[in-house]
């Protein structure tokens, strides 16, 4: 017998899966009735929706998942990150993809006192500094700069296989992330 998750766990379940597939502007009581929770629920665990926006940010995959995809690429920095687009590729490519979930709230959240800006802010900054990393290892001559170029390439595919899944932007990412890969000083 499989004990059913508390009210807590099937807000944020609930609201993962809403706020990506209809957008972070999904209305309360669609999370409520998809978590079979009191509306009471939310506010005594969360203080209300913002507050559960911004946890299921904070408490989605972060950058671990990128680091999952890396580290079963092996030890080669370059190699590594390639992986990242290789694995683009494939999520991008399933019906099920609707863009990345932090762009789109970013975009979307127009208060820039909601607390989920904080939270986007904190798993982007995660990102560069994996990529950081790996391009150090990799001996790039900026790592910060080919950090932020991967960045740009990572946001761009996301972004474009939404509206032209068909072009498979990862692919072209890829190649564009070589180039930065083999950048050399001097």
């Amino acid at each position: 017998m499989t004990t059913r998750p508390g009210p807590r766990e099937r807000l944020l379940d609930a609201a993962r899966d809403l706020t990506y597939t209809q957008g972070v502007h999904v209305g309360v009581d669609a999370i409520l009735k998809q978590a079979d929770v009191a509306r009471r629920s939310l506010y005594q665990h969360f203080g209300g929706k913002d507050g559960l926006v911004a946890e299921v940010l904070r408490t989605t995959a972060r950058e671990e998942r990128y680091r999952r995809v890396m580290d079963g690429a092996g030890d080669d920095p370059r190699e590594r990150v390639l992986a990242i687009f290789d694995e683009l590729e494939r999520v991008t490519t399933r019906p099920s993809f609707h863009g990345c979930r932090y762009t789109a709230a970013e975009l979307t959240l127009t208060d820039p006192a909601h607390p989920a800006h904080a939270e986007i802010r904190t798993y982007k900054d995660g990102l560069h500094r994996l990529f950081a990393d790996e391009l150090t290892r990799n001996g790039h001559p900026d790592p910060s700069l080919g950090a932020d170029q991967l960045l740009v390439l990572v946001d761009g595919t996301l972004a474009h296989a939404v509206t032209r899944p068909d072009a498979h932007p990862a692919l072209a990412a890829r190649a564009m992330a070589e180039l930065i890969l083999d950048r050399r000083p001097g």
